[in-house]
C-alpha cells in the first residue's frame, strides 16, 4: 500500500498522503489517512505545542470527530451561560448537563497530533512549505505531487491535504474564494482564586455594538480567556471594544500572559476545496459556522474527511479517477457542513441588523435555549433545526424577508434581574425548568 522507493533505487521516496499543518484539521486528516496503513507525513512550520488564538470550546460535534480513546484536556466544563447586549439585560440560564467544555489549544492540538503519530504518521516540524507544484520538472508523473519547502527541498506525494490556517498557501493553489473576512482579538488574563471561583462552569457571551461582534469570557483554572470578534476593517473599534469590555468586567487591573488576534476566513458558497491530487480543509477551505466563527468542530470534521478521500485520491491511477475522489469530498462536505454554514449565514445577517431580537428569544424563549443547549451538546446543528423544525424555519424566514430598521433595546423581563455579568450570579427561584434546567 505504500509508495515508499527505497533509497537504494536511487529514487526519491513519495508519500500516499501529505498534510501541511498540524492544527486539529491537519492533525484530523494525518489520523484519518494514517489509520488505513497509507504511509503519511505531517508538516507543521512552528514547534510544538504552540499556541494558537482560539476561545478553546469544545461543542458536541467537536467531541464526537475526535479518535478513539481520545481524553479532552478540559479546563472547565460549562453548565451556565451569561448573556448580555453589550454590557446590558444580561441574563444567566443554567443546564445540569455539561453544554460544552474549555481546552488550551496547545494542549489540545499536541494531543491530537500525537493520536496520528501513533496512528503512524510521520510529524515533521520546523517544516515551512513555500508551494506545492502539479506539473513542472519537479513532478514525476501524473500521478504526483511535488512540496517545496523553504529553503528548496522538495517532497513527492501522492495526494496533499492542505489544512495550514486561514493564511494558507494551499489553499491559495487551490483557488478558495472568501466571502467573509474576521478580526478577533483575545487575552489570556490570569485571576486571583476568588476570581477564578466566580466564573468556574459559567461563560458569557456578550453581543457587542457593531454589528455582527460579539465577545466571550471562557474560565480555564486560574485563566480568563477574554475574547471579541468583529468584521475586518473594525480594528480600532474592535480593540476598544475588547478594552471597554475588559474594564466593565472589572478585569482591567489584571496583566494578561498573552494578547493576540488573528483573521477568521469564511468561504463562498462557490469556493473549490480541491484542485487535482490537492484537497483543502478546516480554515484553509474556509470552513467555519458564519455567526459564531466556531471552527474547531469544522476543522475536525472536514479534517477527517480529507483523510478519508485523500486515500481514495493517492490510489487514483489517472486524473478522472483523481477528479472524481475529489468531487465526492467536496459533496461530502457541503452536504453536511455546508448546510450548517448556509443557515449560519442566515444567523449572521439577522444577528447584525436585529442582536436585541436574538438576545430577548435566547433570555427569554425556553425553545430558543433548549435549542442553544441542543446545538451546543451535539444532538442537534443548526441546519437540522431549521430543516426539520417549522417554527424555527418560519421564524427564520419572516426575518429575513422583514424590512430593516432600527430594534428598541429590549426592556428585561418584569421577573428578570439585572445581572452584573462580572459577579457571581445567583439562580432565583422561578427560573428553574423541569428537569433542573433554566
Amino acid at each position: 500500500m505504500s509508495s515508499e522507493h527505497s533509497s537504494a533505487d536511487g529514487v526519491q521516496q513519495v508519500w500516499d498522503v501529505v498534510v501541511v499543518g498540524a492544527g486539529p484539521a491537519g492533525a484530523s486528516a494525518a489520523y484519518a489517512a494514517a489509520v488505513t496503513g497509507r504511509r503519511v507525513l505531517l508538516l507543521e512550520k512552528a514547534q510544538l505545542p504552540r499556541y494558537k488564538t482560539c476561545g478553546g470550546g469544545i461543542i458536541g460535534p467537536s467531541r464526537d470527530s475526535l479518535p478513539p480513546g481520545f481524553e479532552l484536556p478540559f479546563q472547565d466544563r460549562v453548565h451556565a451561560v451569561t448573556f448580555s447586549n453589550n454590557g446590558r439585560f444580561s441574563r444567566t440560564r443554567r443546564s445540569r448537563q455539561m453544554l460544552f467544555g474549555l481546552v488550551n489549544r496547545p494542549e489540545f492540538d499536541h494531543q491530537l497530533v500525537e493520536h496520528a503519530q501513533k496512528a503512524g504518521a510521520e510529524l515533521r516540524t520546523g517544516a515551512t512549505v513555500q508551494r506545492v507544484e502539479q506539473h513542472g520538472s519537479s513532478v514525476p508523473d501524473r500521478r504526483t505531487v511535488a512540496v517545496v519547502l523553504q529553503g528548496g527541498e522538495t517532497l513527492l506525494a501522492r495526494a496533499v491535504v492542505g489544512a495550514d490556517g486561514s493564511a494558507s498557501r494551499i489553499g491559495a493553489h487551490v483557488g478558495v474564494k472568501l466571502d467573509q473576512v474576521d478580526l478577533g482579538l483575545e487575552s489570556e488574563i490570569p485571576v486571583p482564586e476568588t476570581v477564578a471561583e466566580d466564573w468556574k462552569g459559567r461563560v458569557l457571551i456578550d453581543w457587542g455594538p457593531m454589528p455582527g461582534s460579539y465577545g466571550w469570557v471562557f474560565p480555564k483554572g486560574d485563566t480568563l480567556t477574554v475574547g471579541v470578534i468583529s468584521a475586518r476593517g473594525e480594528g480600532a473599534a474592535t480593540k476598544r471594544y475588547l478594552e471597554d469590555f475588559i474594564g466593565r468586567l472589572g478585569l482591567a487591573g489584571f496583566e494578561p500572559s498573552i494578547s493576540s488576534g488573528h483573521l477568521t476566513r469564511c468561504r463562498a458558497d462557490d469556493s473549490p476545496l480541491s484542485r487535482g491530487r490537492v484537497l483543502v480543509c478546516g480554515d484553509a477551505a474556509g470552513l467555519l459556522e458564519p455567526w459564531t466563527r466556531e471552527g474547531i468542530s469544522f476543522a475536525l470534521r472536514s479534517g477527517r474527511l480529507a483523510g478519508e478521500w485523500a486515500v481514495r485520491i493517492a490510489e487514483a491511477h489517472d486524473a478522472v479517477d483523481a477528479r472524481r475522489q475529489a468531487l465526492n469530498y467536496a459533496f461530502a462536505v457541503r452536504a453536511g457542513l455546508g448546510v450548517e454554514m448556509s443557515v449560519g449565514k442566515r444567523m449572521l445577517a439577522l444577528f447584525e441588523r436585529r442582536p436585541g431580537i436574538l438576545h430577548a428569544v435566547l433570555t427569554g424563549f425556553r425553545p430558543a435555549w433548549r435549542a442553544f443547549k441542543d446545538i451546543t451538546r451535539g444532538s442537534n446543528t443548526l441546519g437540522e433545526l431549521v430543516r426539520s423544525h417549522p417554527l424555527a424555519q418560519r421564524a427564520l424566514t419572516a426575518m429575513d424577508r422583514r424590512p430593516v430598521s432600527a430594534d428598541p433595546e429590549p426592556e428585561p423581563e418584569p421577573e428578570q434581574e439585572r445581572e452584573p455579568v462580572g459577579e457571581k450570579t445567583v439562580e432565583k427561584a422561578g427560573e428553574r425548568e423541569p428537569g433542573g434546567e433554566s
